[in-house]
């Protein structure tokens, strides 16, 4: 009776945990309402240009084939030509006056919902590194991701998914899956990858045949055991996590072919986002964006999405043919973005939703050879909407030349806890203890942005 009662209580109060309450204590402000319930992170692997793309260097056409009149850090690959400018040009849009390029014609379209940062900065020039530190707040493996941190932060809304959930386009960032895992933090934090196409999921569906009495008995089966083994294990907290995502991963056989069915969505709705496009990059997308809105409706935390492969090119990794690559990378994604913000704001989800834009670093105004961009972690945009963030904005500087952030220079950690203040979470107070301290998203950095933020 007692190891029974000792399971129970350990599994009830895993379940309290798992469903939301973990760290309500952690709201930012005493009390304060959170902008945001829920994170859209649009994950451009490779590192988009930001003079190409959100920060518009009208001086590089004087220097354009030249020899670039700034001294110039190392570079990846060290290959470094004369000055090179870009080859779109930029137009200003909506009542704030956005500066964006004709890369983005979809996306100039919500200028006025966009805060564009231009002063972003990484600490790292070389993608694995860059991307751990994009993801985790750390330049190498081990970590928690942020999708992790802000599941374990708030729990999940919802019972049948996952809080933490990335939508597979294709391309898994450079460092692999630890980039989107749950590091020292409970293992029902960590991502689960989905397609966005089929069944989402391998190995959703019963096997053909299968008797769902028996199924049923093997689960009971199944509950009483673990329960006596996390009994036994003193309510181990890698034990808990196992049955919680084996609870769940049976809750997600009716809740993920629901998500994935979009028979109820309308044919404008999905020619909107862009599902019959003639670019089958673009038709990828457009799933992830519209399955994005679906599993934010449905309550899902942290949704992440990572770029669909467009043949020929590596990512918006562009060392080289840079016309070719950013313009097929544009064409993919920026059609399907401006319909997840549009559709977002129709159905009143977009004040309470926090979208971010964001590669893991820029690219150099010089050129590598004569046209390509190589790594520039020195200064670069980012974007953000929704979400408390003040829309039709502009935050920061790059040089006249888009080298190196001059003006509010921020980095990875000061992005971290901004997104955190506005799910309302103090990133000082969100840890967990390993190895002998507590650790967090921000590590012993980070500070709140409260310009991107809008007046409340």
């Amino acid at each position: 009776m007692l190891l029974s009662c000792m399971s129970g209580f350990g599994a009830v109060a895993f379940a309290a945990m798992a469903r939301g309450d973990t760290l309500s204590v952690l709201a930012a402000g005493g009390g304060r309402t959170p902008a945001a319930r829920r994170v859209i992170f649009l994950y451009m692997d490779g590192g988009p240009s930001q003079i190409d793309t959100f920060d518009p260097k009208p001086a590089l056409e004087k220097w354009d084939g030249k020899p670039f009149p700034l001294p110039r850090e190392r570079t990846q690959f060290n290959m470094d030509g004369n000055t090179l400018a870009s080859p779109w040009k930029f137009a200003q849009h909506g009542q704030s006056g956005l500066w964006v390029s004709d890369l983005f014609p979809h996306v100039a379209t919500c200028a006025d919902e966009l805060c564009v940062v231009r002063s972003m900065t990484s600490k790292f020039s070389e993608h694995t590194n860059a991307n751990y530190f994009l993801h985790t707040g750390a330049g190498f493996a081990g970590r928690p991701s942020m999708g992790a941190w802000t599941s374990y932060g708030l729990g999940n809304e919802s019972h049948d998914l996952p809080g933490f959930v990335v939508l597979n386009g294709g391309l898994i960032p450079p460092g692999g899956i630890a980039v989107l895992g749950n590091g020292f933090l409970p293992a029902t934090h960590q991502a689960s990858l989905m397609r966005p196409e089929g069944e989402g999921l391998a190995n959703l569906s019963p096997p053909e045949g299968a008797d769902p009495a028996a199924d049923a008995r093997v689960r009971q089966l199944a509950a009483q055991l673990d329960g006596q083994f996390l009994a036994r294990s003193g309510g181990a907290e890698a034990v808990e996590s196992a049955i919680a995502n084996c609870e769940l991963a049976f809750r997600m056989q009716t809740a993920v072919p629901e998500l994935m069915d979009l028979v109820g969505e309308s044919e404008a709705t999905k020619t909107a986002y862009g599902l019959d496009h003639a670019y089958e990059p673009t038709r990828i997308f457009a799933r992830q964006c519209l399955l994005a809105r679906r599993l934010a409706e449905r309550g899902v935390r942290f949704i992440e999405l990572t770029c669909p492969v467009t043949a020929g090119n590596d990512r918006w990794d562009q060392h080289g043919n840079l016309r070719k690559g950013h313009e097929e990378n544009s064409r993919a994604v920026d059609q399907p973005i401006a319909a997840l913000l549009k559709d977002l704001r129709a159905r009143g989800m977009l004040d309470d939703t926090l979208v971010v834009w964001a590669g893991e670093f820029g690219r150099t105004p010089f050129a590598q050879g004569t046209d390509g961009r190589d790594h520039n972690p020195f200064g670069f945009s980012i974007w953000m909407a929704g979400g408390g963030v003040r829309g039709g904005s502009v935050h920061g500087a790059t040089d006249d030349l888009g080298y190196k952030a001059v003006d509010q220079p921020v980095e990875v950690h000061d992005l971290h806890a901004t997104m955190l203040h506005l799910l309302g979470v103090d990133h000082t107070q969100l840890t967990h203890l390993f190895g002998g301290r507590q650790m967090r998203l921000t590590d012993v950095h980070g500070k709140v942005q409260h310009h991107w933020l809008a007046a409340s």
